[in-house]
């Protein structure tokens, strides 16, 4: 497990995680990047209201992913069924 203290969005935290730095850096700028398109779309919302709608869509993605994996973890298992039957 990785310890790690880092600055993000100019508060400072720290956390263990078993991610590897290399994906903790990827995060954390992908969380400026989107934070820092919300604020300039919508100026006159405060950080915290930002921070609700940035948690929305990254969750939002997340769930379109899990949606996107079930649907090819069942293509392939159809995939290999029909594969299956063509031994008999």
């Amino acid at each position: 497990m990785h310890s790690y203290n880092l600055t993000v969005l100019g508060h400072q935290v720290s956390f263990k995680a078993k991610a590897e730095p290399e994906r903790v850096e990827k995060a954390c700028s992908l969380i400026e990047d989107r934070f820092k398109q919300l604020k300039e779309q919508g100026a006159q919302l405060s950080n915290e209201r930002i921070l609700i709608f940035l948690s929305l869509a990254l969750a939002d993605d997340m769930l379109e992913v899990q949606e996107k994996l079930l649907a090819t973890e069942e293509r392939l298992k159809s995939f290999l069924t029909s594969l299956t039957g063509l031994g008999d």
